[in-house]
């Protein structure tokens, strides 16, 4: 995968977010809070100069608005994707249900509807940071033909790696951590997301992201397949289960 760009501070400096809002008002009280968080905050109020602040200055996570003018959010999630893994945080102005699913099949971590609350998105900032920084070493985890190192945060399929983002990721470690067990899309929420409450769409578009990934045929998935009414399991042996493509 081609590298993101890097700044001098990135691997030892303070975190840096970019902030990305054609709304001056919203985005001058998120930079604010993120500011008094102790973050480094980057702006931007259209797509084309996100980019040019993202190739400046590599963000650790980027908090973005899916309805700007012009490039709109997506587009500028599919080209920032492109140049590296970065954490994104989208700002959606409806709590249209299209509009979430849209944001996170691009491959956006998490969503806040507005208007928000600026100290919840600063947790779910917090929250999204602290999954995506290395963890401490581990046992790789492997199972039919897929291994995750946890400490690298590297993934790969047949030894070939894996272009995963945070949350796909951490979707995949749990689900090789426990193999053959059947988990509802509440337990995914809690225990790969942190939430105890939530859109529980956002782990069904997961689900289906990773299936791209890992499954030999998406379509008919064998590996993270549907338990009827409980939610998913992964069975790593591949066997014909109850599945379906949701």
């Amino acid at each position: 995968m081609q590298q993101p760009y890097q700044h001098e501070e990135s691997a030892s400096g303070p975190t840096r977010i970019l902030v990305v809002d054609d709304d001056p008002t919203v985005a001058e009280v998120v930079a604010g809070y993120l500011d008094r968080a102790g973050y480094v905050v980057d702006r931007a109020d259209d797509g084309p100069t996100a980019l040019d602040r993202a190739a400046a200055h590599w963000p650790d996570l980027v908090v973005l608005d899916l309805m700007l003018p012009g490039m709109d959010g997506l587009e500028v999630c599919r080209r920032m994707r492109g140049q590296g893994p970065v954490p994104v945080i989208m700002l959606t102005a409806r709590g249209d249900e299209d509009d979430r699913i849209l944001g996170l099949e691009v491959g956006a971590d998490d969503y806040v509807t507005k208007p928000f609350s600026p100290r919840e998105l600063v947790l779910r900032v917090e929250s999204v940071l602290r999954r995506s920084r290395p963890a401490t070493p581990g046992a790789r985890l492997g199972a039919a033909g897929l291994t995750v190192d946890p400490a690298a945060r590297r993934a790969a399929k047949n030894d070939t790696e894996l272009a995963l983002t945070l949350r796909e990721f951490d979707l995949l470690s749990y689900f090789l951590r426990y193999p053959g067990r059947a988990f509802s899309r509440e337990d995914l929420m809690r225990e790969v997301w942190g939430w105890d409450f939530g859109d529980l769409s956002t782990v069904t578009v997961h689900v289906r992201r990773l299936r791209g990934k890992v499954e030999d045929d998406p379509a008919r998935p064998r590996l993270i397949q549907t338990v009827w009414g409980v939610g998913y399991r992964f069975d790593p042996t591949g066997s014909t289960g109850e599945e379906s493509g949701s």
